[in-house]
């Protein structure tokens, strides 16, 4: 038969008192120490780091562009996706018109602006098809 043993635990409130105290001040005095050995043995290698980091704190951080800009960015793409819009139409509307499959010059631009879209091709679309 096994026989179980009992651990008996006696609680000592002073002694648990002291030895948590004691494990404060220790761990209070070992971060005083480390921060007096960095201050005192690590100044000439902290000052090149300083020294590189005070321009750049000392300048003043340049404004966020105003709403203004990006309210005038947004309003000048919608200008250009609306213009592409237009030409596209445009050229759609030429291809599809009986009249100007003769046209060798609009042929050619309508041509050159299906393989190759650029801002001349569709302003000679424009101008030789309508």
């Amino acid at each position: 038969m096994i026989r179980r043993r009992e651990l008996k635990v006696t609680l000592k409130p002073l002694q648990l008192i002291i030895c948590v105290a004691l494990g404060l001040w220790l761990g209070a005095m070992a971060i005083a120490l480390s921060l007096w050995l960095a201050l005192h043995l690590w100044p000439a290698q902290v000052a090149p780091v300083a020294q590189a980091l005070a321009p750049a704190l000392s300048q003043p951080t340049p404004p966020a562009a105003p709403p203004g800009d990006a309210q005038g960015e947004m309003f000048e793409r919608y200008k250009d996706i609306l213009q592409q819009q237009q030409s596209q139409q445009a050229a759609d509307a030429a291809q599809g018109n009986p009249r100007h499959l003769n046209n060798p010059k609009c042929q050619f631009w309508l041509a050159q602006n299906r393989t190759a879209p650029t801002d001349k091709s569709q302003a000679n679309v424009l101008e030789f098809c309508y």
